[in-house]
């Protein structure tokens, strides 16, 4: 796909977010929306996946590690085509496939449950080593977020990552400066972030994560990477593509009305 491909199937996921968490009345919209783009490129142009055949043995695999940011996983998979995009209204309904959280057991395509923070990562490069000692050349990438990271066993994987020499795992960290709470320095800093992943024996890359051009580099770089696992860390912006909800704390939770 070309860039302006890119962007429209981008800018279609981010319409997906905002329907799905207004018709839920429930929601994160605010980190939703900033990881549609790297969710686009990753299910459009990365992962080798099929829709068609969700389980397939040789996949890559994907771990939403900020699980409560399901709408936009949501929205780029039915626009993948995992399921009718009209599907995303049922986001949060009682016998809906689509649960606050990504559920492995409800919809097929995803790869494990998640959503307690912190724990994406440990189970992320579970999968990684399991490929490792079973020769599968499969690939696994994660997304956490910047608030996430405050978490202990992010950094336990993150050791265990590098002294196992993952090479097949790519965390990526959503730096969109703001959690639940407020920004990420006045709960709990964890910057700077790339100097200590870099400590914990990672490659590491800083990107524009709304760069298409950066976020593709990024990805080809962190596969030519030998022994080590890659961490991509993207600068955000949370809420972007709604003018009202951009890097504003309150839309961390918080479902649209109507209007």
């Amino acid at each position: 796909m070309t860039n302006l491909e890119l962007q429209k199937t981008a800018n279609e996921v981010r319409k997906g977010i905002v329907k799905a968490v207004h018709s839920a009345k429930a929601g994160h919209p605010g980190g939703s929306l900033s990881i549609a783009d790297l969710l686009t490129i990753l299910y459009f142009e990365v992962m080798n996946v099929d829709p068609k055949n969700p389980k397939m043995q040789d996949r890559d695999r994907f771990v939403l590690s900020k699980g409560h940011a399901a709408p936009a996983l949501y929205a780029v998979m039915a626009h993948r085509g995992y399921f009718p995009v009209e599907e995303i209204k049922t986001l949060r309904k009682i016998n809906s496939r689509l649960q606050g959280h990504p559920s492995m057991h409800y919809l097929p395509g995803i790869d494990i449950s998640s959503g307690s923070l912190g724990q994406g990562i440990s189970a992320a490069c579970g999968m990684a080593l399991g490929a490792k000692l079973k020769g599968d050349a499969f690939r696994v990438y994660t997304i956490l977020g910047d608030g996430e990271i405050e978490e202990g066993q992010v950094w336990e994987a993150a050791m265990y990552a590098a002294a196992k020499k993952l090479d097949n795992l790519v965390a990526i960290v959503d730096n969109n400066n703001l959690q639940i709470d407020g920004t990420v320095e006045e709960v709990n800093s964890p910057y700077p972030i790339p100097e200590k992943f870099a400590a914990f024996g990672w490659n590491v890359i800083e990107i524009d994560g709304h760069s298409f051009d950066d976020i593709e580099k990024a990805f080809n770089a962190a596969r030519e990477c030998k022994d080590k696992p890659t961490a991509i860390i993207a600068t955000t912006v949370k809420g972007k593509g709604v003018s009202f909800m951009e890097n504003q704390v309150g839309w961390h939770g918080s479902a649209p009305n109507a209007e």
